[in-house]
Order: structure tokens, then C-alpha cells, then sequence
């Protein structure tokens, strides 16, 4: 039988109060004043993954984003990642119709799509989302030429997404397709509501944030 060890530290270890406590220090120390009234919630659980209150200097969000993905989400579309970590981070008891969370770099064929197209597999997992791209949300935290190979896909005539959240994390390409996604509409007349976060920064982490808060109003 576990027992507790002697306490020697002092910290509030009840699970709601910091809950409670951590989105209010959010509140507190970060500038919300560029954020969609709408997308509020989404920059808050976006910094509360990872930490980092200054996250708002980089953040844009699409004006339609929360209304398109959330209604997407309500209707059923599955949500497509690029990373599995991102798919773990994903809280199930949150999405309204028990959505599908599809990533498939470890399908068999990935490895020879990605060979033959002279990418990365992560790129090459992305092809294998055509057939259900059309309305799905879209989530890429990892790979940058993820991002890039979807956004030539669509730009080719692919199937649309209802929306997009492109936060992948790195030193080489990162930035870039994060730019490009910011882009889109103005280079290619395709206009998807997304979220991103310039820079290099990104991740899983902050990914899967964006989804949670996308999934469900209640934060």
C-alpha cells in the first residue's frame, strides 16, 4: 500500500486550485488585448501549455477560426495531426461528438510515399489525409514540411480543411511555413481560418492546447 512521503515543501497541491489559479495568473501577466474576444480561451490554454506569457506577441488568429473549427467539430469532422504526441494531448471527455483523432505516420506506406516524393515521412503522412480533408480540422505541431506539403497540396486543388492550427516547432523551416500559412490567402486566394504562432516557436504541446480549446467553450 502507497503512503504519502513527509511533506518538505511548501506548495498547493489541490488539483482545481491550481487549475483555477494557473488561468488566472495567465490572465494577469499576459497582454490578451490583440486576441479575437472569441479566441480568448483558445491564447489562454495555448500559454498554459507551454508556459510562456509573452506567446501573445507572436500569436495570429484567424477571425472565423473558432466559429469554423468549432462547428466542424460539432458536425462531426475528425481531427488530423501530424504527430502522435499531439493526438495523445488531445483531451477525449472534451470533444463534442467523440471526433475521430487521425495521425498516420506509422501507416505501412509512409515510408515509401516518402522515398519516392524525396520528403520527410511527416510530409508523406500528410498525403494520406486527402480522403478525409475535406471540413476536418487540421493540426500540425511538429513538422514544418508537414505544414508546407499541405499547403501545396491545397494550393494544387485538395480538398479544404474547415480550419487549420500550423504551430510547428524548429530552427529550419518553422518560421517559414508558419509565414506561408499567414500567406495563404493573400498569395493563393484560399482563405481557411487558422491559428499560428510566428517564430520558431511551436509544438505538440501547443497544439494540442489550441484543439482543446477549440473542441469545448468551457475552459
Amino acid at each position: 500500500m502507497s503512503t504519502r512521503p513527509s511533506r518538505h515543501y511548501d506548495y498547493i497541491d489541490d488539483g482545481p486550485a491550481i487549475y483555477v489559479d494557473s488561468f488566472a495568473t495567465i490572465r494577469s501577466e499576459s497582454d490578451l488585448s490583440r486576441i479575437p474576444a472569441d479566441a480568448e480561451k483558445i491564447a489562454v490554454r495555448m500559454i498554459h501549455g507551454t508556459g510562456q506569457t509573452d506567446l501573445t506577441r507572436d500569436l495570429e488568429i484567424h477571425p472565423r477560426l473558432v466559429g469554423a473549427a468549432r462547428g466542424a467539430l460539432e458536425n462531426g469532422a475528425p481531427i488530423l495531426t501530424d504527430a502522435h504526441m499531439v493526438a495523445s494531448g488531445v483531451t477525449r471527455a472534451r470533444l463534442p461528438r467523440d471526433n475521430e483523432v487521425v495521425c498516420l505516420l506509422r501507416d505501412a506506406s509512409v515510408p515509401g510515399l516518402a522515398r519516392e516524393f524525396g520528403t520527410t515521412r511527416s510530409a508523406a503522412a500528410v498525403s494520406l489525409w486527402e480522403p478525409r480533408l475535406e471540413g476536418a480540422v487540421v493540426a500540425i505541431g511538429n513538422a514544418p514540411t508537414a505544414l508546407f506539403h499541405l499547403l501545396e497540396m491545397l494550393i494544387d486543388g485538395a480538398p479544404r480543411p474547415a480550419a487549420i492550427v500550423g504551430v510547428p516547432v524548429g530552427f529550419i523551416g518553422a518560421a517559414e511555413s508558419k509565414q506561408a500559412l499567414s500567406d495563404l490567402a493573400a498569395d493563393h486566394g484560399i482563405d481557411i481560418p487558422y491559428v499560428t504562432v510566428h517564430g520558431r516557436r511551436g509544438g505538440s504541446a501547443m497544439a494540442a492546447s489550441a484543439l482543446n480549446a477549440l473542441a469545448q467553450e468551457r475552459e
